[in-house]
């Protein structure tokens, strides 16, 4: 069921664009609810489909359907969480090596939405059913921080800072070869690579990213790498490492055949630092890598 809205546009709304248009429309939904509305078609002007940046001109006829949210049928399940932050508006979770973000096909339980929706009473609905809360997200091995978002409100204000490159997002690696510099920036373009669309890969027709890195230490054979995250694109540290010639260890889609054995790559999101989208205040989270990630570099530090 749908509720469906007409009006004209007035001098009030002309040359704003649709988004924001419906946004001041419907106050109870976010600006990414609204977009969301438009990309599947609740929302028509003068009878066409148009895009979230469509300016809106004088007597458009602007027609739109509020879609009832689908029920959450995910069932939550009892999985211990690594929290390091939380109140009544957000929470920011330590996610384990292994674990899987958000449900898919192959992963219709155990993941940290199930564990979420165990310990928190509500999260935000944005991003749909399958991934309630999740503002961002890191690969199954790569262990780390992820904020999560309990209602709309934080969720929108954390995309926000998301998407004008506020939060800083801090990762640690370790890398095959030796990197011969301390400080390094990768700023090459990702998209879908186009000899296997399951894999990430460095196109000049992909999105632009960026990665700050500097080196912590240096090995006979590895180096072990701090990456800030400028942009988030998918798999970006372990593409943009590959792209240079130094892929992650243990990473089994961009890394070496002969790699250490770290159960997969050799990546920890490591510190999380952001404003509140409540209260304001600055909120940093820290965490150290996984025991495994500790005991390769102590191996490491053995070989010949």
């Amino acid at each position: 069921m749908t509720n469906k809205q007409q009006m004209s546009i007035d001098e009030t709304y002309q040359n704003k664009r649709i988004d924001q248009v419906l946004s001041q429309l419907n106050e109870e939904a976010s600006r990414s609810q609204v977009q969301t509305w438009i990309q599947n078609g609740y929302v028509t002007v003068n009878d066409q489909h148009v895009k979230n940046n469509y300016k809106c001109q004088l007597g458009d006829e602007l027609t739109w359907e509020i879609p009832q949210p689908k029920e959450m049928t995910i069932e939550p399940e009892n999985i211990p969480l690594d929290i390091r932050f939380e109140d009544e508006h957000i929470l920011v979770v330590n996610k384990e090596k292994g674990m899987v973000v958000h449900p898919g096909h192959g992963h219709e339980s155990g993941t940290l939405v199930h564990a979420l929706l165990h310990h928190c009473d509500d999260l935000s609905g944005i991003n749909g059913v399958y991934r309630p809360g999740i503002v961002h997200r890191i690969d199954k091995d790569t262990s780390g921080l992820l904020v999560v978002a309990k209602h709309d409100q934080a969720h929108e204000k954390l995309s926000e800072q998301l998407q004008n490159k506020e939060i800083k997002r801090q990762y640690e690696a370790l890398v095959h070869g030796v990197i011969s510099h301390e400080l390094g920036t990768i700023d090459a373009p990702i998209g879908r690579d186009p000899n296997d669309r399951q894999k990430m890969a460095i196109v000049d027709e992909g999105k632009q990213a960026v990665t700050h890195f500097s080196v912590v230490d240096k090995y006979e054979r590895f180096t072990r790498v701090v990456c800030e995250l400028e942009t988030g694109r998918t798999h970006q540290i372990r593409v943009h490492f590959k792209y240079i010639e130094h892929p992650l260890v243990g990473d089994p889609k961009y890394g070496q055949r002969k790699t250490l054995d770290v159960q997969g790559q050799a990546l920890h999101a490591k510190k999380l630092e952001f404003t509140h989208p409540i209260t304001g205040e600055t909120v940093t989270v820290t965490s150290e890598p996984p025991q495994i990630f500790l005991d390769t570099i102590e191996k490491i530090k053995m070989m010949p």
